[in-house]
């Protein structure tokens, strides 16, 4: 009976089953057809029908089906490259669709501005985008280097072609007088990922110690940097922001997007595979000629000549016998000229439907150097990110998570200024057999530096989450919060192998140092949001509120060894004969505040936007803790004016204006506090403490104040777009050593001087489509900034030691120094201005001319052009700068280190208009001081102004079918040529003397599945 009743509720079951099936299958049908544009096939077409997850997309072909289930459905054709369109199906089966080129102009590029988007044309501050397609296309480790040359007021220099190295980034100048005080604030996904972590031992191989916190991030993750520079851009961020803000956004799943094309749905949609490798050679730029032999030689002889010497000395091996005369060696070419490899691999699988995407990928590069051992960095990137929007549309969530590996292995000290410095026929590197050439102990072999080392590793997890929910209609909560946990391990190590055997140092591993520092740092962030937004008529209301909290932990301390029995035990510090144990340190700092945002629009033309925010932060005084800052903007789209509105000549025109304050709290930990170290002497066997730094409650905040106006025009339907700029900044209470009087036992205390650093200028952009449609595109822009700082005030400046580095009036990147005044004709020496008229040259009282260190102007000219499957793109960087040239660190000529062709040209009888006084061996003391004012003098800064090609690539897509969606292959390049007059090795440097940047060829190919 039992089983009766099951075979006929089956029975049951069953006959509805196929009543519904057949239903159904009445109701379903297949659309299909062809995507055009131009008349030709248009691949990678998402089609989806309106309010459905269902989706497809198109093949090379340009071909798609789909099923639909309804009557009257709505087909929606989208691709990134062109215009949107619908159509709404009857009772056709085929349809086949063309669509139009999308002229994407301002109004419809949106923008992250932090805490809240922004369409382009809505905006009232003032933000720049690199997107992820200026990105690709440059064979570069880090983001930085793709923005160099393409963003109006933000100046980047790259420190050095060494790999994992720093960047020194000024967004519209610098602010502060502290040098560590004027980077931007970095914010990855929401999450600030703090400043550069504090390298000790690296200063000699990375120039300021400087390892960016970007180089934690794959550029082929990221889908986009914003740079915030303006008051109503950066005011929302308070105390982080008066240097500017870099935002950087990573690529997610997208909802609806995939790359596997039609028929491979599953139950996360429709899956897509992305695919690049890419194998790059690159070489050191070089703009410095050295001597040859022949000339170095008869330099050498009439230095000693000139200085009455006519036996050489038994050191100057060089020209007494003891070296090869006939040798010569091309020592850049030997020590820093070798090509350096570079091999990147990077994979992401994506997928998703209507509602939910997702995203992982995974990438890894690795480089070696230009030095010709096996030295070599290393970067492995995890990436998952998941994002899901209820069916309601009224709950949103997005998890990011990644994370990183940076290895660097590099020798412990740059010896590019040894590859200069080397005499041409010094002796070879290497004997015979492989072993280091000491030459009887009369060489300093540079290549012992190949035996030590300096290396790092750098971990990073970074995640982040975003939740919203539409409360009521038109109020939204939101939260936001983040982990960033850093961990920086470093090495430097030095064996007794690095140094000759004869000497003290190089006889035995008794002498080897190892050092090593440890650091982590684990912050997390909390915002809670609250935004409500109205529309009524013409009247639009956006109100948003919010605090964030922040904590950041951090742990630090080195340690080193000195002496071991063998040289397998120098990375085990606890082997050392002698150990030395630094403090272990650990920092703490809170961060809290409250900030808010009301943006009114009213009849799309007049905006009015106001932020504010009140901050809290742990490293100020007790009676400066906090803190207020805010901003107004305003704009005027008066191209939606009636008597504008229709002028087909202007698409687009808006003035806005932007007025507010930011401030900066980066400046450590514990500044305030009195503070002790430990002392190195005992009583009664009891170590000390050593005060040393005294306590200031009033320590506060660096204020900035800033000042912006700006029109924004589109011509003929936005194929010309202008934007021109004009800001002013203002940076006062500047914390600086205040000098105490000796009795205090201090020289100084940090405090807040009414000192006052004003950076002002115009930025001027330019972009165009000279040609759009058809089989051939090309689109131009360029972009120019005029940045100019100066110091304002500085009371009570004459009377204190700054007196010797700034100038009222004048750039605080000013330096001074001596006033060259040519070479006397009756002594054949360097003559120099005598300020203070008392009969000699002295410091500082003759160091008073002021020469402006730093960039007049710079910008990039960008251009794109496609022509059927070919694309090439190309960027040229043009700096005008003055700087430091090679006389600031080139040894007196004549001594016995090799000297740039441009040293014969010295003065003579015969030559009075020579450049350089008459050689000397290094043995006359006066012309030794002579030479050490020369290079500290108005001759040792020049131009140093280049144009850059900067960036190239050339790619095609190839034609394929099937599983194989799309493929490119490409050429790129990287600073492949320079235009300059500059005197020395490069004119793109922070520090002079260290490894320039490096001119790179990449080929590789990019596979979508």
């Amino acid at each position: 009976m039992k089983n009766s009743y099951y075979n006929i509720g089956g029975i049951f079951f069953g006959l509805m089953f196929t009543a519904v099936s057949i239903h159904t299958k009445a109701q379903t049908r297949t659309i299909s057809g062809t995507v055009t544009s131009s008349g030709k096939p248009l691949s990678g077409v998402i089609i989806s029908r309106e309010g459905s997850d269902q989706v497809t997309r198109t093949g090379s072909n340009g071909t798609y089906q789909i099923e639909v289930s309804a009557e009257n459905t709505v087909l929606l054709f989208r691709h990134p490259d062109y215009a949107e369109e619908k159509f709404t199906l009857t009772n056709q089966k085929v349809v086949n669709i063309s669509l139009e080129q999308k002229v994407k102009g301002i109004e419809e590029v949106i923008l992250n501005a932090g805490y809240y988007k922004v369409k382009d044309k809505e905006r009232t501050g003032s933000i720049a985008k690199v997107s992820a397609k200026d990105i690709g296309n440059q064979p570069v480790l880090n983001v930085l280097s793709a923005a160099q040359g393409r963003v109006a007021g933000v100046n980047i220099v790259q420190n050095s072609g060494m790999p994992g190295g720093g960047y020194d980034i000024q967004i519209r100048g610098k602010n502060s007088l502290r040098a560590l005080g004027n980077n931007p604030l970095y914010v990855v996904d929401g999450v600030p990922v703090g400043g550069e972590m504090a390298s000790q031992f690296s200063g000699a191989v990375l120039p300021a110690s400087s390892i960016n916190p970007l180089n934690s991030i794959n550029p082929a993750d990221i889908e986009s940097i914003e740079i915030l520079k303006d008051a109503d851009a950066t005011s929302i961020y308070g105390s982080r922001g008066a240097n500017g803000v870099v935002l950087v956004t990573t690529k997610k799943g997208k909802s609806g997007k995939s790359g596997a094309g039609a028929g491979s749905e599953s139950a996360m949609g429709n899956l897509g595979l992305n695919a690049g490798t890419s194998y790059a050679v690159s070489s050191v730029i070089n703009n410095l000629t050295m001597m040859k032999t022949g000339d170095y030689l008869r330099m050498r002889r009439q230095a000693y000549q000139n200085d009455g010497i006519s036996a050489y000395p038994a050191n100057a091996y060089d020209i007494n016998g003891v070296w090869d005369q006939g040798r010569y060696t091309d020592w850049r070419k030997e020590l820093i000229g070798n090509t350096a490899d570079a091999f990147t691999a990077n994979v992401s699988l994506n997928g998703g439907n209507e509602r939910t995407g997702f995203l992982v990928g995974y990438g890894h590069n690795e480089q070696s150097t230009v030095f010709s051992k096996g030295f070599k960095y290393k970067a492995d990137n995890l990436s998952a990110n998941i994002s899901h929007t209820s069916e309601d549309k009224r709950f949103q969530l997005s998890v990011s998570s990644r994370f990183s590996l940076q290895k660097n292995n590099v020798l412990s000290e740059d010896i590019t200024r040894q590859a200069y410095l080397m005499v041409p026929n010094a002796p070879a590197l290497y004997l015979p057999d492989g072993s280091l050439n000491w030459e009887n102990n009369t060489f300093n072999n540079p290549a012992g530096l190949y035996n030590s080392s300096y290396s790092y590793e750098n971990k990073q997890f970074l995640t982040n989450m975003n939740v919203q929910y539409e409360l009521l209609e038109h109020w939204f909560l939101k939260f936001s919060g983040g982990l960033n946990y850093q961990s920086f391990d470093e090495r430097s190590l030095k064996p007794n192998i690095m140094y000759n055997p004869s000497s003290y140092q190089g006889q035995s591993s008794a002498s080897s140092q190892s050092y090593r520092s440890n650091q982590d740092r684990f912050s997390f962030i909390l915002e809670p949001q609250l935004s409500w937004q109205m529309k009524k008529g013409k009247h639009v209301l956006d109100v948003l509120a919010g605090a964030t909290f922040q904590g950041d932990t951090g742990n630090q301390g080195s340690m080193i060894g000195i002496g071991f029995e063998s040289n397998a035990f120098i990375e085990n510090i606890g082997a050392a004969r002698t150990r030395i144990i630094t403090d272990q340190i650990k920092t703490e700092y809170r961060y809290a505040a409250f900030f808010g945002r009301v943006n009114y629009q009213y009849a799309g033309r007049y905006i009015l936007n106001v932020t504010g925010r009140r901050d809290g932060s742990s490293r100020f005084g007790p009676s400066n803790k906090f803190a207020n800052f805010g901003a107004v903007g305003a704009a005027w789209i008066f191209s939606q004016e009636g008597f504008l509105k229709n002028k087909k000549w202007l698409s687009f025109g808006k003035l806005r204006s932007s007025y507010g304050t930011t401030g900066s709290d980066n400046i450590g930990d514990y500044g305030y506090l009195d503070t002790y170290d430990l002392s190195e002497y005992l009583y009664n066997n009891t170590a000390g403490l050593n005060p040393s730094r005294l306590y200031n409650p009033d320590y506060s905040w660096e204020k900035t104040t800033k000042l912006e106006a700006a029109l924004e025009l589109g011509f003929l339907k936005n194929r010309i777009n202008l934007t021109t700029a004009w800001y002013r900044n203002r940076s006062s209470s500047q914390l600086v050593g205040y000098q105490l009087p000796s009795i205090t036992g201090f020289p100084s205390v940090l405090a807040n001087l009414d000192a006052v650093v004003e950076n002002s200028g115009w930025e001027l952009e330019l972009s165009g489509r000279p040609v759009s449609g058809g089989a051939f595109q090309w689109e131009s822009n360029v972009n120019i900034s005029f940045p100019k700082n100066k110091l304002v005030s500085f009371p009570g400046l004459a009377g204190s030691t700054y007196a010797n580095t700034y100038v009222i009036g004048q750039p605080i990147t000013s330096v001074k120094v001596y006033q060259y005044e040519g070479i006397d004709p009756a002594t054949g020496l360097y003559r120099f201005k005598d300020f203070n008229g008392d009969g000699k040259i002295t410091a500082p009282d003759d160091r008073q001319a002021v020469e402006n260190i730093g960039v007049r102007y710079f910008g990039g000219w960008n251009n794109t052009l496609r022509f059927k499957n070919w694309n090439l793109s190309f960027l040229f960087q043009f700096v005008k700068q003055r700087n430091w040239n090679y006389n600031n660190i080139m040894p007196i000529p004549g001594t016995m280190n090799s000297q740039p062709q441009e040293v014969l040209d010295v003065w003579s009888a015969e030559n009075p208009g020579g450049s350089y006084m008459p050689y000397s061996s290094g043995s006359n003391g006066i012309k030794n001081q002579l030479h050490v004012f020369f290079m500290n003098s108005t001759a040792a800064v020049s131009d140093a102004s280049f144009i850059r090609l900067k960036n190239l690539e050339l790619g095609y897509q190839v034609p394929v079918k099937g599983t194989f969606k799309s493929v490119k292959v490409y050429f790129q390049g990287q600073n492949l040529l320079t235009f300059t007059k500059y005197f020395g090795p490069d004119p793109e440097f922070r520090n002079i003397g260290f490894l320039p940047p490096l001119k790179t060829y990449s080929m590789g190919v990019l596979i979508t599945l």
